[in-house]
């Protein structure tokens, strides 16, 4: 048992690195934090999706930590804690789906999103053009990057990795 524990620890951690080095492939860069990148959310949602919930949103924790340590965009202390430790580890939520990917990667990028887009209408209303509804502006920003990044996400790992990766563990 200890060394199922210890192998999932170092898979975690290994996920989260590999995270953490596709988030620096940007296919495009929101102004104000955000961005589009090359699956950045792939490694934490497919491990979500090997080891349940619990260990995905640890791994999604610990990763919002390292964006917030590498590209941090602060405002105000509970922003920190709405745009990176909360919202990667929502991400983990993907493994209440474990059997279906689609259900899984939606469920992970969505709870990412209701955090982000929380944090755009408590801390970002005033970045909103003059007259727009801060609610709607705040999902039109975060659904900007998050709704391409879902697609490359859901793409990778059904039609990529699924066969190689989680079909081959059920």
């Amino acid at each position: 048992m200890k060394n199922k524990n210890f192998a999932v620890l170092i898979e975690g951690a290994l996920m989260i690195a590999i995270s953490l080095i596709l988030s620096f492939v940007k296919l495009f860069q929101a102004p104000y934090g955000g961005s589009v990148t090359l699956g950045s959310m792939v490694p934490i949602i497919l491990f979500s999706l090997r080891h349940g919930t619990v260990a995905g949103l640890s791994a999604g924790v610990a990763y919002g930590f390292l964006q917030l340590i590498v590209e941090p965009y602060i405002v105000h202390p509970v922003q920190v804690i709405l745009d990176y430790p909360l919202a990667f580890g929502l991400l983990g939520f993907a493994g209440l789906f474990r059997n279906n990917v689609f259900l899984g990667s939606f469920l992970g990028i969505f709870g990412r999103f209701l955090s982000h887009f929380l944090s755009g209408v408590i801390f970002f209303a005033s970045y909103a053009p003059k007259g727009m509804n801060v609610y709607l502006y705040s999902a039109l920003y975060n659904g900007s990057y998050l709704l391409p990044e879902f697609i490359i996400t859901f793409v990778l790992i059904r039609f990529v990795l699924y066969n190689k990766v989680l079909k081959n563990i059920r």
